[in-house]
Parts: C-alpha cells; sequence; structure tokens
C-alpha cells in the first residue's frame, strides 16, 4: 500500500512543480495564473490529493462520486492504474485458505512486480520472499500475532506507569496479578 502511496505522491509533487511553473510564467506574461479544471471540478494536484483515501478502497467499495474521481485519476496517471492492480493482487493474496496456493500467488505476485518494472515494489516483493515461511503460517490458522503485540503493549505502558522496574520479581507478580 505503502508504494501505491509513493506513487501518487511523486505524481503530486510533479504536478506541483508544473503549476509553479505556469504560474511564474503567468507573472512573466502579465496575466493572471488559471489552473487546469478537470470534468468533476477538481485541479490535477487536488485530484491527487483527494484521491489519498479513495485509491485504498477496493472497486466495489467505491461511492459514484469515487469511481468518477478514480476513472478519471486513472485516464490521467496510468502508472497509478497499474500500481493500484498490482497492490489490489497482492491484498487478493490474503483472500486464498490454502497455503499453497498462497505461496503460488505470492511467487507470480512477484515475479509479476519485476516484469512490469514497479520499483516502489521491490522492497516489499523482496521482503514477502525473504519472509516466505513466516507470512504462509498466517495461512494455518489465519492468525496473526495482534494479540502478543497489544499484551506487549500494556506492559510496556504499566512499566512506564512504574517509572522503570527495580524489582523485576515483584514486577512479574504484578502482571500476573493484573493480567491473569
Amino acid at each position: 500500500m505503502e508504494s501505491l502511496q509513493h506513487i501518487r505522491i511523486k505524481q503530486r509533487w510533479e504536478e506541483l512543480d508544473k503549476e509553479n511553473k505556469a504560474i511564474e510564467q503567468a507573472k512573466k506574461k502579465g496575466i493572471k495564473y488559471k489552473p487546469i479544471v478537470l470534468p468533476n471540478g477538481d485541479t490535477p494536484k487536488q485530484l491527487l490529493a483527494r484521491s489519498r483515501y479513495i485509491i485504498a478502497k477496493k472497486p466495489n467499495n467505491l461511492t459514484e462520486n469515487q469511481r468518477i474521481r478514480i476513472e478519471l485519476l486513472f485516464k490521467l496517471y496510468p502508472e497509478l492504474e497499474k500500481a493500484h492492480k498490482h497492490t489490489l493482487e497482492f491484498r487478493s493474496i490474503y483472500e486464498n485458505t490454502d497455503q499453497l496456493k498462497a505461496l503460488e500467488r505470492f511467487n507470480l505476485w512477484i515475479e509479476d512486480t519485476f516484469e512490469q518494472k514497479l520499483e516502489t515494489f521491490y522492497t516489499t516483493a523482496n521482503t514477502v520472499k525473504a519472509n516466505f515461511e513466516n507470512i504462509l503460517n498466517f495461512f494455518i490458522n489465519r492468525n496473526t500475532n495482534a494479540n502478543a503485540e497489544s499484551f506487549n503493549a500494556k506492559i510496556k505502558l504499566f512499566r512506564a506507569n512504574l517509572r522503570g522496574v527495580s524489582d523485576t520479581e515483584f514486577f512479574l507478580f504484578r502482571l500476573h496479578k493484573l493480567f491473569v
């Protein structure tokens, strides 16, 4: 998802640069700058800014307004559409219930990443490749380590409230009484 947002932000900065150059040229000519207004009423930089949350949604969860905005976005920025489809492919892997199918789809996704030369996804692809074993464990029971992370956060908060721990044995006793 970060890779997709990275592309959107890059496109937005490019639009800001274009607009700044156009404003500068308008000043030199002594005329007032009028930004390009798209059919939905947005300027290109507004379209990119307002699409932040839209591109994170699945296509079937979009409202009519959002659908119009995303179609316009993809028409103007085909690289963003390509990255969006690639992100949706990645997300759909987690809908599998079989570990072997997931492994196969991950491998296809990684291969596709490098074939399409989606450089912003290279880090994600390499991370997935390096951590296949841990990632594929999710497909056994469809469990994450969220409970362990939550409990760890509670312990850290408890320790911070006590301003450190001097007596480890007593600290563990109190933890046991509070959380078990």
